[in-house]
């Protein structure tokens, strides 16, 4: 597909590198692609960024088909700009798609098609230590209908955001609360999928632990609510007598690329690793016997999130003497380093642009 390209006939001013938050500003243009049945994905085009023209009954605002990604452009200090692991977000981004009855996308044209609008926005990207240009690919559904079915028609977009170093305050361990009143996801559903959903249904609960002045919730399964998921909207690790261990992939949680990253980087260390269940129990049992050394969220926009202190009902428990640990400091460091070039890429993870 040949994309078009109608360039925007004001720009924006573009913001101050030290003033950047997260996802409030967006660049001058935007992606757009149209789905039909008869004609396929078709009618690439870069235009100018602005709202959406919907009808009231379009099924994505009843009904919540779509699915998304995110993923950030770095600026490296010789100028040049890089994606980190680009092709394994579009990877998931069709997977996702299967998983909500939605019509793949081919990844080579995902890729080529990201690549051109980021040089038309490279201006955008910014260059002060830890910024960089977060995008938002997502796919709605768009028929007009009242009715629950998989639409038949759907709009691929990409949308692009300068953001600031996630950590304003500087790398610091957050707290997290555990809950059982509450879950994300069961197996068989969505819970796997990048999808709208799985984030509104972790509202409440987040917005519990915030009044309670913690950071993030840690989810517990649908089913038993004794083995650990997710923490927050990042996948979830425990450091137990000098052993990384994340809870396994089993339908109900998200396949972090951060999470594919850490267990990559940490078996390239001769680290010892395991994907497999883990019980809270289990978590704070090894915290009373002094195995628990580190706990630590990976996402996008963190990258690392060391956990200092946890709640679990009346329980209250400090991890690293509430301070970041050595592993997740490297992994922290590692990882942001391979994405800004500063440091060697041994897993082929970087596109350049």
């Amino acid at each position: 597909m040949e994309i078009t390209i109608t360039k925007t006939k004001v720009l924006k001013p573009k913001p101050d590198d030290s003033k950047l938050g997260f996802g409030s500003i967006f660049t001058d243009h935007m992606l757009n692609v149209d789905y039909e049945p008869e004609k396929g994905w078709h009618n690439p085009r870069i235009e100018p960024y602005a709202p959406f023209e919907m009808d009231p009954a379009t099924m994505v605002l009843h009904y919540g088909q779509a699915v998304f990604e995110g993923l950030k452009a770095y600026r490296t200090a010789s100028g040049s700009v890089q994606l980190f692991r680009a092709k394994d977000n579009f990877t998931r981004l069709n997977q996702s798609s299967r998983s909500l009855c939605i019509p793949e996308i081919d990844e080579a044209f995902l890729m080529d098609s990201l690549k051109q609008l980021l040089e038309i926005e490279k201006d955008w990207i910014p260059k002060a230590p830890g910024t960089s240009l977060y995008v938002r690919p997502t796919i709605i559904a768009t028929d007009p209908y009242l009715g629950v079915r998989a639409s038949n028609t759907y709009r691929y977009f990409v949308i692009l955001s300068p953001v600031g170093a996630y950590y304003a305050a500087g790398f610091n361990p957050v707290k997290i609360w555990v809950t059982k009143s509450h879950v994300r996801a069961v197996r068989g559903g969505v819970g796997e999928a990048k999808t709208p959903a799985n984030y509104a249904a972790s509202l409440y609960a987040g917005e519990q632990a915030t009044k309670s002045g913690y950071a993030q919730v840690l989810w517990l399964d649908g089913v038993e609510q004794k083995y650990i998921e997710e923490v927050g909207s990042m996948n979830i690790f425990f450091v137990i007598d000098d052993e990384i261990t994340t809870p396994m992939l089993n339908g109900s949680i998200l396949p972090g690329i951060t999470r594919n990253s850490v267990l990559a980087l940490a078996k390239h260390w001769g680290m010892k690793v395991s994907e497999r269940k883990i019980t809270i129990d289990e978590v704070m049992q090894a915290h009373e016997s002094g195995k628990l050394q580190e706990i630590f969220g990976s996402g996008t926009a963190a990258v690392i999130s060391p956990v200092g202190e946890m709640k679990y009902g009346d329980k209250v428990i400090t991890v690293s003497d509430g301070k970041v640990g050595p592993i997740a400091n490297k992994l922290f460091k590692t990882i942001q380093d391979i994405q800004y070039g500063k440091a060697e890429d041994p897993m082929s993870w970087i596109e350049t642009v």
